[in-house]
């Protein structure tokens, strides 16, 4: 019998985690922290998201020995020079919807043409040797002037996808945000080197 390569995914997220397992199938046995033994946090002090998914992908890699997955995510408003970018979780003290009220006041009249910003997700695989890649998905789009919508989470509800008749990220079906979301389109472009590893 063929033993399923594994592949360490470093969340504790089970959506990210489902959505990645839907990806590859049955070709990979796709673990999580949650089941392994407790490691230690790594701290993403990264000046950028594709450095803190690298960080987060090698340390965990050489913590276990395995293959290892790991994501960074932000969103980059043009009129606040990119910002939250890669300090989006942390923007505001509190929960997402401190977040989004804190760039909605800072976005306080700003017209919708003016209003432009992408969620973009950062996926690094790292193997046991130490090799790595590192893909980027975006999702483009615009700050809405209030929260609209109950599905998703984080700025979602503020967040208007460019080509969605108007409607915010949290206004989309699932299977509608997968095909669009920022990383969704990282997942698929990092599809072909999961799959790398059947082949060994």
């Amino acid at each position: 019998m063929t033993v399923k390569p594994k592949l360490l995914f470093a969340t504790t997220n089970a959506g990210k985690l489902r959505e990645l397992r839907g990806l590859v199938g049955d070709a990979v046995e796709v673990v999580s922290l949650a089941d392994l033994p407790p490691l230690p946090d790594v701290v993403e002090d990264e000046p950028t998201l594709e450095g803190n998914a690298l960080k987060k992908a090698r340390e965990y890699s050489q913590a276990t020995g395995l293959p290892a997955l790991a994501d960074d995510s932000g969103l980059f408003v043009d009129a606040l020079d990119g910002r939250p970018g890669v300090y989006s979780a942390r923007y505001a003290p509190g929960d997402d919807k401190a977040r989004y009220e804190k760039l909605l006041t800072e976005l306080s009249g700003v017209p919708d043409d003016k209003r432009t910003a992408s969620f973009r997700c950062a996926l690094a695989l790292v193997m046991p040797g130490g090799a790595s890649k590192v893909e980027v998905g975006r999702c483009e789009g615009r700050i809405g002037h209030a929260p609209r919508g109950s599905h998703g989470f984080g700025y979602d509800p503020v967040f208007i996808v460019s080509d969605k008749g108007g409607r915010t990220m949290a206004e989309l079906t699932a299977d509608e945000k997968a095909a669009v979301s920022h990383r969704g389109a990282a997942f698929r472009l990092m599809k072909p080197h999961l799959l790398g590893l059947v082949a060994g």
